[in-house]
């Protein structure tokens, strides 16, 4: 029934033109550049790096600093409340306060390129120590502009607007992961540096141009105007509590840093322990940094108790801040309703991301070539994710974004059955196509549709916490079941791997019926 609605929608040329004029709206049109600039920096912090150091006769694995670079991303939601209240100087009064944060993240984010491009880590040890606390920097400065755009959206247009903004900051954050992953790359190679001829003004060159397009995402800045909602309710602290707020959060930051760095040496060995007790490495080793992770949080809790105990902290303002944007969904929502909401959050990804993390290797195992890999894969597959999110952005504007949420999930997993098609049939170029066109075309779709659901739950009030709690929780699930794929290909072979990746998507769609339900009754009250 809502595919033969779709279609002619389609078929209507002028409902379909008055949806796509829609995407010239300023608003619109701003998440266009804000992606780009939001997108640029993660692929400089993994796989260009990589490539740098791997160029540059160096193991990428001996160089456990770097894991900590993506720890920003997964754990923002717990310095948002600063970037939700803290003003900056000078810069919040003349900006605003989202216009501020994402100009003075943006800043953070070229330095720590251009410090890494001056940093040449064939030289010595501790020029790799050097690039591991530039790259660090980036992934915090890059998750800082993830919580300040992400809130600047929610609050700068209403809800019929979000579909379609999050389809263009998806378009956006695509097009700047292929400038950093692609073109960095291609700049590299052009200069003259190649796996056998490693030439570090090269890499220098590619990443200082990288730190020069961040100056798309500043001028965006400027030429936008701030959110009408630039005051809320419950933010009336003054600046010396902000101040110690901040120290808070820097004393407990620095708790959590220095316990992964002392106990490095104790992890491995606890491995090995493990990895005799449960006869598997990998297995050995998510235990051992699960426990680690845990330890390290407890750690930052515990020197935040004794700054409270030491009065340098407000009690009152870490409630505001971190107990409040929680318990306001759960008031909102009620009990029952809220934990299944963010049961679909949790969920929702996990058929794409558990996938997604071997596809690769399978791709490489099929017998398809690096530059059948990059040119569909990765560049035919980067347009489709492209009109993906775009036609998701405009089916949730005409059909809600409940149905599309749906139908991305159902779509999803079903791409994921081709997968175990192109696994009996063998590496076939149109094969490949048909798989990567359905499965990008599902997965920005998608995408778009659950980040505009995301945008509504949130409110504006705690925009920039609650949606960072959300988007932290979104890949959690996923990443842990993820560290798992490659046992689970080994044992069960990829045909019945795919096939279970597919399966992983019926509970969301259950929980999808249920939500919409539900929450079409909450809204009838």
């Amino acid at each position: 029934m809502l595919l033969l609605r779709i279609l002619k929608f389609f078929y209507n040329p002028s409902k379909a033109w008055e949806a796509a004029k829609n995407f010239s709206h300023p608003r619109v049109v701003t998440m266009l550049f804000f992606g780009f600039s939001a997108g640029l920096p993660i692929l400089l912090i993994f796989s260009s790096l990589s490539l740098w150091l791997r160029e540059a006769g160096i193991q990428r694995s001996a160089v456990t600093f770097f894991s900590w670079a993506a720890l920003g991303y997964s754990f923002k939601f717990i310095w948002a409340p600063l970037v939700d209240q803290m003003p900056i100087p000078v810069m919040t009064r003349r900006l605003g306060r989202r216009r501020a944060w994402i100009l003075l993240a943006q800043i953070c984010i070229a330095s720590a390129i251009f410090a890494m491009s001056m940093i040449d880590p064939a030289k010595a040890e501790n020029c790799l120590f050097l690039m591991a606390l530039a790259a660090v920097a980036l992934g915090f400065s890059s998750a800082t502009q993830d919580i300040a755009i992400d809130a600047y959206r929610i609050e700068s247009a209403g809800e019929a607007l979000q579909a379609l903004m999050a389809s263009m900051y998806i378009a956006g954050y695509r097009i700047g992961m292929l400038a950093a992953g692609a073109g960095a790359l291609f700049i590299a190679q052009i200069q003259g540096s190649t796996p056998g001829a490693y030439d570090y003004t090269a890499w220098r060159t590619a990443y200082q141009i990288m730190a020069g397009l961040m100056a798309i995402g500043m001028i965006t800045v400027f030429v936008i105007k701030e959110p009408a909602i630039t005051e809320k309710e419950a933010t009336c602290a003054r600046n010396r509590d902000h101040a110690r707020f901040f120290i808070l959060f820097l004393i407990s930051a620095a708790a959590f840093v220095g316990w992964f760095y002392f106990s490095s040496g104790i992890a491995s060995t606890l491995k090995e322990q493990v990895a005799l007790v449960v006869k598997n490495h990998s297995a050995a080793g998510f235990i051992v940094e699960t426990a680690r992770l845990a330890a390290g949080l407890c750690s930052a809790l515990l020197a935040a108790r004794v700054m409270v105990a030491l009065k340098v902290a407000d009690m009152e303002m870490i409630r505001s801040a971190y107990v409040e944007p929680v318990s306001d969904f759960f008031l909102r929502y009620g009990a029952g309703l809220a934990w299944m909401l963010l049961a679909l959050i949790g969920l929702y990804r996990i058929s794409d991301i558990v996938l997604g993390v071997i596809s690769n290797v399978f791709y490489q195992d099929m017998g398809f070539s690096k530059i059948h890999i990059a040119s569909i894969v990765k560049t035919f597959g980067l347009f489709m994710t492209i009109a993906g999110g775009f036609l998701g952005g405009t089916l949730s504007i005409q059909f809600g974004v409940m149905r599309i949420l749906f139908a991305g999930a159902l779509l999803s997993a079903l791409t994921n059955l081709l997968f175990v098609l192109m696994a009996w049939t063998g590496p076939a170029l149109p094969m490949l196509y048909l798989v990567i066109s359905a499965d990008n075309l599902a997965g920005g779709l998608a995408g778009a549709a659950f980040v505009a659901f995301l945008s509504s739950l949130t409110n504006v009030r705690f925009t920039a916490v609650q949606y960072a709690v959300f988007s932290s929780l979104m890949t959690l699930v996923p990443k842990v079941f993820s560290g798992y794929s490659g046992a689970m290909v080994d044992q069960l072979g990829y045909p019945v791997f795919f096939t279970i990746t597919a399966v992983m998507g019926i509970p969301v769609l259950i929980l999808i019926l249920i939500c919409g339900v539900k929450l079409q009754v909450k809204n009838r009250r």
